[in-house]
Formats: C-alpha cells, sequence, structure tokens
C-alpha cells in the first residue's frame, strides 16, 4: 500500500474513533495523564544531568571548608582569597557568603549570596541584569540581584522588598545567566550578609575560583588544598558541578528513583492504548469485512488500526506532553538542598520527544490488533 493511500485513510479512521466518543476521550485522556508523568520525569532527569554534569569547558572550582556540608558549618578565613590568587592558574576569586532559609532537601528554597558586589561583575562577565540596574545594586547596603527564576517563583519585580532566612532586602536587579544556579539565588553584599546572619566580617562560607585552562582544574584544586592542609581551616576543593552532585545527593537520589515512576508510565500507556485499539477491532469484525468485500485490501484494513492507534497517541501526547510543559512554566519547582538550588524548568526538545514516544507507542500497540483485524477469514467476519 502506497504512502499516499494511507494518508488518505487518516479521516476514516478519526471518524471511527469519533463514533465512541467516550471510550475515545477516556483514552486519550488516560495517555495524557501517561505522558504528563513522563514529561515530568524527564524535565527532572534533565535539570540534574544539567547541573551535575561536569563537562571538559568547566573552569570554576567551589573551595569549602573540609569535612563540613550545610553553609552554616563552613567557615573560612578572608584571607585566603589573597593566597589562593598566588597559586599558579588561578585566574580570578571571589569569596562568598551563604545563607540559607532552610539546609535540609526543601522544594522552596532560598539562598542569599553575599559577594563583594565590583568583584561579581569581574568573576562572572556573564551575568545579565535584564531588569533594573546594577549600579543601583552596588550603591545600596541592603539591594539584592535575584535570578529570573527566583523573581518569577516569587512574583518579585525591581523596587520590592523581600525577607528570608532573617534577612531583609530591597530588589535592585533582575539577573539571567547561562550558569543555572545563579538564575534561582539573590546576590547581596558580603558585608551585610555577613551582619544580618550574624557572622564574623572576617569570615566567608566559600571561594569560587576561575582557572585559566579547563585542563588543569583538578591540578588547581590539589593545589588550593595543599595549600591550606596544615592550616586552622583546611580545604576541600572540587568542580562547581561536582559540589553540587555531592551537597544535593538526596536529590540525585530521588530523581534517579523517578525513572521507574516514568517507566511505569510508557508501559501504562501502551497498555492503554493496545487494549483500547482491541476493543475497537473487536467491534468491528463485521464492519472491516465488509470493507474487505468492498475491494479495501488487507493492507488498508491493517493501516486503518494502525491510524487509529497513531491518532491517539498523537492527541494524548500533545494534551499531557503540553500540559506539562505549562504547569513547568508556571509552577516554576525548584528543589533544593545544602544550599545548592536546582530548577525543573520546560524544555521544547522534551515537548518534541513526548510526542514522538506517544506516537511510537500508539503505533506499537496498535501492530496486534491491526494482525487480529486481518487474520480472519471474510465469511467467517461476515457471520460473527
Amino acid at each position: 500500500m502506497t504512502p499516499k493511500a494511507a494518508f488518505n485513510l487518516i479521516p476514516l479512521a478519526a471518524k471511527q474513533l469519533l463514533r465512541h466518543r467516550v471510550r475515545t476521550l477516556l483514552t486519550v485522556l488516560g495517555i495524557a495523564a501517561g505522558m504528563f508523568l513522563y514529561a515530568l520525569v524527564e524535565s527532572m532527569q534533565t535539570a540534574v544531568s544539567r547541573t551535575t554534569a561536569v563537562q571538559a569547558s568547566d573552569v570554576t572550582l567551589v573551595v569549602y571548608r573540609e569535612n563540613r556540608y550545610c553553609p552554616s558549618t563552613s567557615r573560612l578565613p578572608l584571607y585566603y582569597e589573597d593566597e589562593i590568587r598566588r597559586i599558579p592558574g588561578v585566574r580570578e576569586v571571589i569569596p562568598i557568603q551563604i545563607t540559607v532559609n532552610n539546609c535540609g532537601a526543601s522544594l522552596d528554597i532560598v539562598t542569599f549570596r553575599g559577594v563583594p558586589p565590583r568583584q561579581l561583575a569581574r568573576f562572572a562577565p556573564e551575568i545579565q541584569v535584564t531588569e533594573g540596574s546594577r549600579e543601583d545594586w552596588e550603591r545600596t547596603d541592603d539591594g539584592a540581584l535575584i535570578g529570573e527564576n527566583f523573581a518569577a517563583r516569587r512574583g518579585l519585580k525591581p523596587g520590592d522588598a523581600f525577607e528570608a532566612a532573617g534577612v531583609r532586602v530591597t530588589i535592585s536587579g533582575i539577573l539571567t545567566s547561562p550558569n543555572l544556579q545563579d538564575n534561582d539565588v539573590a546576590y547581596v553584599h558580603l558585608p551585610f550578609l555577613q551582619q544580618a546572619s550574624r557572622r564574623g566580617l572576617g569570615e566567608v562560607t566559600q571561594f569560587n575560583v576561575r582557572v585559566e585552562d579547563p585542563a588543569h582544574l583538578e591540578e588547581v584544586a590539589a593545589a588550593i588544598d595543599a595549600t591550606f592542609k596544615t592550616a586552622e581551616e583546611p580545604t576541600h576543593t572540587q568542580p562547581e558541578k561536582a559540589f553540587f552532585a555531592q551537597a544535593a545527593r538526596e536529590l540525585i537520589e530521588l530523581t534517579g528513583f523517578t525513572r521507574w515512576i516514568g517507566l511505569g508510565a510508557v508501559i501504562a500507556v501502551l497498555g492503554l492504548v493496545a487494549n483500547a485499539v482491541l476493543l475497537v477491532v473487536r467491534t468491528r469484525i463485521r464492519e472491516n469485512a465488509v470493507l474487505q468485500t468492498l475491494g479495501y485490501p488487507d493492507s488498508a484494513i491493517a493501516w486503518l488500526v494502525l491510524l487509529e492507534g497513531l491518532l491517539l497517541g498523537l492527541a494524548g501526547g500533545l494534551i499531557g506532553a503540553g500540559s506539562a510543559m505549562g504547569f513547568l512554566a508556571i509552577s516554576r519547582i525548584t528543589f533544593g538542598n545544602e544550599g545548592q538550588v536546582m530548577s525543573i524548568t520546560p524544555d521544547p526538545g522534551l515537548f518534541l520527544s513526548g510526542l514522538l514516544l506517544a506516537l511510537v507507542l500508539g503505533g506499537l500497540a496498535s501492530t496486534y490488533p491491526a494482525w487480529m483485524a486481518v487474520r480472519r477469514p471474510i465469511v467467517e467476519s461476515l457471520r460473527t
């Protein structure tokens, strides 16, 4: 059967489905629910991969207090900055004081990062202020630059006041950055956060370091730790994404488990489509025999059944994957642990992959019913 002839059967397949509106609607909604769950699970997996997968081009290291995890327990002297700068291969260093509203795993974590205001632009030139003014932030002691995801989740805009973890700030601007962590935190002045969190002015939580050559990332990390090995506050240095993977290990284990949920959703969709199409075939035995008597070849009958499964998969995939993308865009779900933040954002590529998967499942689930539709002799079918 030619592709054009098969394409011409689509209107007939659609009419066959519309003859049983309730059954078709329930099947489509079931498929949509399965694809909605699949899209959410895959979005979580994608977010974890983007946030934790160390790449060859990464140049950022995190210097943390050895054997410490929660930001409130990591205390490093501020003078370490000058010693780190003198280590060969270091391009730029910035001290960071971190204060969070919840150090444990949380769905709505607020992270303040206190930094020297004029060093931020030099350390991270990729950060762009899309609303408000960087200059206002540098001039205002209690000003904050907040990430776009953070602002959307909390409904904040420049000029608003915001308080969390005992820290009250005024929003000076909204920032966007290719570094995913930046889009979910609030940058404030280092001295202001040290005073607000009752930490000593000579202490910070960590140092972020950018190296000259990403090929020497591990070498520079080892040199930093060797420098402070015998110091009063020894350090543990690792790539930024590896640091996130260690700090958010509970979240990673949780999202790893969700793969089984996604697999269950796929199997449920497969069974649902196969059952629906098989019921259609069994209730249309005589009708298919009449079509064969009128001259429709077996391939046309098989294609008619396959197209019904594909249409069910297409409709369910559009509703399910589309709803998941809309839900993620509106809800701005964020996971956090030990001061590290991970956002789950909608991905157009994931929508297309979910739609394609729904089509494949619809076609695959219709294969056996299509074979059943053409294997019965015409005379026997007419007598049924």
